[in-house]
């Protein structure tokens, strides 16, 4: 059953990432999920290889690959 809420996780945050690049706080807020469900969907998409990350002034962004 962690596969698929991990599954559900990322269809979440993959819904808010269709509007552009987003902080990963904003994600977070957002999807309202906790800080160990939104890494696994995070996790998730980067080894599908549908995210890319971007590092800026110390801020993780995520964005569609």
């Amino acid at each position: 059953m962690l596969i698929e809420k991990i599954g559900i996780s990322a269809g979440l945050v993959w819904s808010q990432l269709q509007n552009g690049e987003l902080n990963v706080k904003v994600i977070k807020k957002s999807t309202k999920l906790n800080e160990k469900d939104l890494n696994l969907a995070l996790g998730w998409l980067a080894r599908e290889g549908k995210i890319r990350f971007n590092e800026i002034e110390g801020e993780l962004f995520v964005a569609l690959a």
